[in-house]
């Protein structure tokens, strides 16, 4: 599900139940209102709005929900959209992609690989002088420093 109000599955696109399962309660508990509907509903946060270390400093970030480390300010650039930008995850196990209709658009959702939450989408293509001419462009509401 993205942007359509569904929960999150609880299962990957290849079947297997994500290793971090839990009643939606559960999730609404642990989670603030965006935080929630952005990570568990598919919603999108106000560009701007993250409360994120600068891109200078030295982080890893972690999914907001499960923990799962998933990238890190070194693969973290500007992208000047209003939402963190990173050229890849940490390691291609951390993030599962799939193909997003909702909206009347095609795009590629990621989702967090250890509890299946959404975290944004990756685009290709938009001639960002990265190393992989990616753009995960993620919702800073899903990620927090790791400790």
């Amino acid at each position: 599900m993205s942007g359509d109000g569904q929960m999150m599955p609880r299962v990957d696109p290849a079947g297997q139940p994500y290793p971090r399962l839990q009643p939606e309660a559960d999730w609404r508990s642990e989670l603030d209102g965006l935080a929630y509907a952005v990570l568990r509903r598919g919603a999108t946060e106000p560009p701007w709005s993250a409360d994120l270390p600068a891109p200078s400093a030295h982080v890893t970030y972690s999914c907001r929900a499960c923990g799962l480390d998933l990238f890190t300010s070194g693969e973290r650039f500007d992208s000047h959209c209003g939402w963190p930008a990173f050229y890849r995850p940490l390691a291609g196990d951390r993030v599962v992609e799939l193909t997003d209709r909702s909206l009347g658009m095609v795009r590629t959702e990621v989702r967090c690989a250890g509890c299946g939450s959404h975290l944004g989408h990756v685009f290709a293509g938009e001639g960002y002088a990265t190393p992989t001419d990616l753009r995960y462009c993620i919702n800073g509401v899903c990620l927090r420093p790791a400790d």
